[in-house]
């Protein structure tokens, strides 16, 4: 243990876990995954760098990972390494000048979500009775209504919180003064409004092997 420890806190996201961009080569989730926390408990013992999940990502994050047969370690380590809190939702404060903002920018959104709509009635109009190649039983218009719903979705969610679990990982992160790591760029987008520090997901591995390797640099810089 050092002798005077550091107290960097991170909140993290389900997108760090799940993120190819932390994988070597031939690596699996599960080995990554294996990696990732193995570097989360070192940190923690040598340098007190503390990780936390809000339960809603915590939730999240375990449902996916069984989802994808990942082994108990995996899980058994994310509970002992990774602090699950609750965020202080009547505590923290937001100013209202990004209320306003997130509403403006939901509006905007649809107005453009209904644009994406209009085209995809006016082109299903023009192919009413025509069948996709390679696919009798799909006509134009369930193809036109199969690109609507991928169109639409990334035209209303892509770059934007759409969650209650990106909004807890936001407030937990303020509430601790925390950084952010996530993959997701519409959380990314939100942590620089709400003045939060945040790193991508892919760049994380990398900094808490710096940390260890100022204490132990013939350990941990010949395992990058």
């Amino acid at each position: 243990m050092v002798d005077r420890p550091l107290k960097q806190r991170f909140v993290l996201d389900t997108s760090l876990f799940l993120t190819p961009e932390i994988r070597g080569d031939d690596e699996d989730l599960e080995a990554a995954c294996l990696d990732l926390l193995d570097l989360i408990s070192e940190a923690k013992l040598v340098h007190n760098i503390s990780c936390y999940m809000p339960p809603s990502i915590q939730a999240e994050l375990t449902t996916m990972l069984e989802d994808r047969a990942i082994s108990d370690e995996v899980l058994t380590k994310l509970d002992t390494w990774v602090i699950t809190k609750s965020p202080a939702h009547h505590e923290v404060r937001i100013p209202a000048d990004l209320v306003y903002e997130f509403i403006d920018e939901m509006s905007e959104r649809v107005d453009r979500g209904l644009r994406v709509s209009e085209k995809a009635v006016r082109k299903a109009e023009e192919s009413r009775a025509e069948t996709v190649e390679e696919h009798d039983h799909m006509t134009e218009v369930d193809k036109v209504i199969s690109d609507l719903r991928d169109e639409y979705r990334d035209t209303l969610r892509q770059g934007v919180l759409d969650s209650r679990e990106d909004f807890d990982l936001l407030i937990l992160a303020q509430e601790l003064e925390a950084g952010v790591v996530t993959e997701d760029q519409g959380i990314i987008n939100w942590a620089e409004d709400f003045g939060l520090r945040y790193l991508k997901g892919r760049n994380f591995p990398p900094l808490l092997r710096e940390y260890l390797a100022a204490g132990d640099p013939d350990r941990w810089r010949d395992e990058t």
